[in-house]
């Protein structure tokens, strides 16, 4: 085989094995193989190093990227591992999620024609293998401040600001209203994409940094805000997005129309046998589903159902197959596990008189560009079509759903709901009540996890800054 820099050109890109379809449909398990430690030694020496790393820049939080590919195809995992935990706290999670095809892989130099470098399961290996081998991170240079930070909200972007403040001796105590942590990585992510001992993992590793995780304890609920502001130095919240996009579809009151998030979170609460899992459990067994919409959530339940024995899965979205916005790994996935794709298609009311029993569509055709840029879809008149259903989800995204009580703070929201943040870059992320912090999708908007952990990290940076504790 040619030597280092040279090995692109001999072996070809080559990811871990996937689950055959026949078997990986029948549960909710993770579809993906790993790779051993000479496969990803292999898969990371195909990295050229170019001169200008557009895959670091590409990566919302910037991985070091050609750097620890460097260190794995030396064998020095925990170098590696270490490094990579430098710019993000949740690496083994954004290795299996994260859509490399739009982001690292996509902006690879070798993704024109010669097959992108396996970034992602080089990224997934690397914390997993270390994890295994017994790699733990060192915290014992740290000295602690005495400072005390509340969190509200165990999701990517809690999560993110509590590996950064605790990192730097600031005592993190994060307040959420689940039983485990991770938000929606828990509770809305399907096993098969992420399972959830990953993330209970990763509890255990922030738990022996010293994070305090204070569960099934909602703010405003069971502890008042106030209660946070007066005993911490600084609050950071972190409740992400979730207010469902219903687009007023007519019918959409009719039983058997599910919104998607609850129809996850009852699957997922099902799956981890929680305590009246089954009082949320929508089952789609044998039924003819139609899931609306073509993001990744889309792709979620298209796949859900499939492993829920549904009668037939058909999955609508109202401009082309090349304007999908979501994972690329995800809607080959869902093909090849039997759902069935109509693009162009505009879903103007759900029919049925007692139950729903169909969905109306209009065909669609792109049209000029809006505001961002992006061509309108245009409906065609004359073109309308009842695709039958027995159950239809609804999967058009996420809004951020703020609690009541951030007003009655001095917390500002925006006109469409999300939280109001200072662009100062001594102090990012600060609200207009100076002691409390947001970020995440509340700030954003709905976005992916990698974003969500970027803006946490920067986010606790700025409350260092505050609090004057050099970082």
């Amino acid at each position: 085989m040619a030597e280092y820099p040279l090995r692109y050109l001999e072996l070809p890109r080559q990811d871990p094995e996937k689950v055959p379809v026949a078997t990986r449909v029948n549960n909710f398990r993770e579809i993906y193989g790993d790779y051993n430690a000479d496969d990803a030694g292999d898969q990371a020496g195909r990295c050229i190093n170019c001169g200008v790393p557009f895959c670091e820049w590409q990566c919302p939080v910037h991985n070091y990227i050609p750097a620890w590919l460097e260190m794995i195809r030396e064998g020095n995992l925990f170098e590696a591992a270490e490094l990579s935990h430098q710019t993000n706290s949740l690496p083994e999670v954004c290795g299996r999620i994260c859509p490399q095809d739009r982001l690292c892989e996509g902006a690879c130099t070798l993704n024109d024609g010669l097959g992108a470098v396996s970034i992602g399961n080089i990224e997934r290996y690397i914390t997993d293998e270390a994890l295994r081998q017994g790699w733990r991170p060192d915290l014992s240079g740290v000295v602690d401040t005495g400072k005390r930070v509340a969190i509200v909200g165990a999701g990517p972007a809690g999560l993110g600001a509590a590996d950064i403040l605790v990192r730097n001796g600031v005592r993190p105590v994060v307040y959420d209203k689940y039983p485990m942590i991770g938000g929606l990585l828990t509770f809305g992510i399907p096993p098969f994409k992420l399972e959830k001992q990953v993330v209970e993992t990763r509890r255990s590793i922030m738990e022996g940094m010293g994070v305090e995780f204070v569960l099934n304890t909602e703010v405003g609920r069971d502890i008042g805000f106030d209660e946070l502001l007066q005993r911490y130095d600084a609050v950071f919240v972190a409740t992400g997005a979730y207010t469902a996009v219903t687009g007023d579809l007519p019918g959409a009151e009719l039983p058997g129309v599910y919104q998607a998030l609850p129809y996850l979170i009852g699957n997922i609460n099902r799956e981890l046998c929680l305590p009246n899992a089954l009082d949320s459990f929508i089952d789609l067994r044998h039924q003819r589903v139609v899931v609306l919409g073509g993001g990744d959530t889309a792709m979620d339940c298209n796949r859900t159902a499939i492993r829920q024995g549904a009668g037939s899965v058909t999955c609508t979205y109202r401009r082309d197959e090349g304007s999908m916005q979501g994972s690329k790994r995800d809607f080959i996935a869902s093909r090849e596990e039997g759902v069935e794709f109509l693009f162009s298609r505009q879903p103007v009311r759900i029919v049925g008189d007692d139950k729903v029993e169909g969905v109306e569509m209009l065909r669609t055709r792109l049209g000029a560009p809006d505001a961002r840029g992006r061509a309108r879809t245009e409906n065609i008149e004359g073109t309308a079509e009842i695709v039958p259903a027995d159950a239809v989800v609804i999967a058009f995204g996420f809004r951020p759903s703020p609690a009541a009580w951030l007003g009655e703070f001095g917390v500002d929201l925006l006109p469409d709901g999300r939280v109001d943040v200072s662009p100062d870059p001594a102090t990012p992320f600060r609200t207009s009540n100076p002691k409390v912090f947001a970020g995440g999708d509340m700030v954003r908007g709905a976005d992916l996890v990698v974003t969500a952990v970027f803006e946490g990290r920067e986010a606790a940076r700025g409350i260092l800054n505050q609090l004057e504790v050099t970082a």
